[in-house]
């Protein structure tokens, strides 16, 4: 392999124009080097009009934020907590897209690229890198972008599946930076018993998709008994880590990537780092190919497990918002949502506590005005809460509106049920 010639964050972005739509590799592996080299351009006033696109970002979000208006503006698929307020107050902006749909924008040049910023690992002796952490849609970004800088950063993993040539990078830059971790979430004790009613519809042998926080954490403490579970998702941490060590989950019953942990961005600690560099039983693979619902429904008992804001009592399920206020973004809910669902054996779960931390119910008979649905009420199959699990799937709209009550805080069901009342009519009362 050729020696790497490494310039400067600042000489690597000076040469994006003004008016360049720019991809962010994200999640747990933002090139925070280039972005501060692109506000100190910014800062010196020269460039403008730069639109900015990613998944959830970890870190400082300057590209989101007012002092930068007119100069950047961001567009994230997915919103974290470190643009959500900024986007609420119109500073920046959220664009709905199906995750796995995200590299497609790209590959079409709906959004034609000006660049792709990324971070990835140092180079085999191949003369290849990987994404790491965070292949997500990045893989498209390189392929589409009129340009492309890396950051070489020692910390980031050098994981298998989508690899990257150093030959298609125009220029790279060295950095040393740590990557961002999550602390693992202690699950409370209704996320605990919200964990054992999902654990309760997962069998030995099915593949499991779910995401990060103290509600998976709680559901991956509950499978620790189950054996021979793959694992096809979107993004994993510390708690399936520990069934992966457990040699819980081992891929021996997937039909595809047999044997194999595919998943296509990451945020935990840095065992969970660790644990993918140079793994051959890891595979971080493009959006394309993770949230696609075809690859997905191929192993069969496939059980998709995700969470909601709200649900209505006929089903429709809201992920993305609270209201008008936008909270994180559609992601690959759907695409999950739907390749379960076509899974020989397969199951769809929506799990959530029934209220807010801050006591407000989350099963209601309409969803706030503005509330984006994100699964509509014809994909809505299991519904798991602290209070039981009710499968919707064949049921009409007053049987769901029952079902739902049934597993609502107790404190909140005679509302509920007087609302079905005023909704469906007298024949509501005969409903069993």
């Amino acid at each position: 392999m050729k020696a790497i010639k490494y310039v400067s964050a600042d000489e690597a972005v000076s040469h994006i124009p003004s008016g360049s739509h720019i991809h962010l590799s994200s999640v747990a592996s933002v090139p925070h080097a280039l972005i501060s080299a692109l506000c100190r351009r910014a800062d010196a006033g020269d460039v403008r009009d730069l639109h900015f696109h990613h998944f959830h970002t970890e870190g400082p979000a300057p590209y989101s934020e007012p002092r930068y208006e007119g100069i950047f503006f961001d567009q994230g698929f997915f919103l974290g907590p470190n643009v959500r307020a900024n986007v609420n107050a119109g500073y920046a902006d959220y664009l709905p897209v199906h995750l796995g749909e995200s590299q497609k924008l790209y590959r079409t040049r709906q959004i034609p690229l000006g660049a792709a910023l990324v971070q990835v690992s140092l180079p085999d002796e191949q003369g290849r890198v990987s994404l790491g952490t965070s292949v997500d849609c990045s893989v498209a970004a390189v392929e589409s972008a009129d340009l492309v800088i890396g950051v070489v950063n020692p910390n980031v993993p050098f994981a298998y599946g989508d690899l990257l040539s150093l030959d298609q990078f125009d220029y790279l830059v060295q950095d040393d930076a740590p990557l961002v971790t999550a602390a693992f979430a202690e699950p409370t004790p209704t996320e605990v018993l919200i964990g054992k009613n999902c654990a309760a519809l997962v069998e030995d042998g099915d593949c499991i998709q779910m995401g990060i926080g103290a509600l998976p954490n709680a559901l991956a403490a509950q499978l620790t008994n189950h054996k021979n579970l793959g694992l096809h998702t979107e993004m994993f941490a510390d708690g399936l880590l520990r069934l992966i060590k457990k040699g819980v989950i081992n891929g021996s019953c997937k039909a595809i990537d047999k044997g194999k942990i595919v998943a296509s961005f990451l945020l935990g600690s840095n065992d969970v780092y660790s644990f993918i560099d140079h793994n051959p039983d890891v595979l971080m693979r493009d959006i394309k190919y993770v949230n696609d619902p075809f690859v997905i429904r191929q192993n069969p008992h496939m059980k998709a497990i995700n969470s909601a804001t709200e649900v209505d009592f006929t089903g429709q399920i809201s992920a993305d918002s609270i209201g008008t206020r936008i909270f994180s973004g559609t992601g690959g809910q759907v695409e999950f949502v739907r390749g379960a669902s076509m899974s020989e054996g397969g199951k769809s779960i929506t799990a959530f506590a029934s209220r807010t931390n801050k006591g407000k119910a989350k099963i209601v008979p309409m969803l706030n005005p503005g509330a984006g649905v994100v699964t509509p009420r014809a994909d809505a199959h299991w519904i798991v809460t602290e209070y039981g699990a009710v499968d919707l799937y064949g049921k009409s709209l007053q049987e769901r509106a029952r079902l739902m009550i049934s597993i609502a805080h107790p404190d909140d069901r005679e509302a509920l049920d007087r609302a079905a009342f005023e909704r469906f009519g007298p024949h509501w009362l005969s409903v069993k």
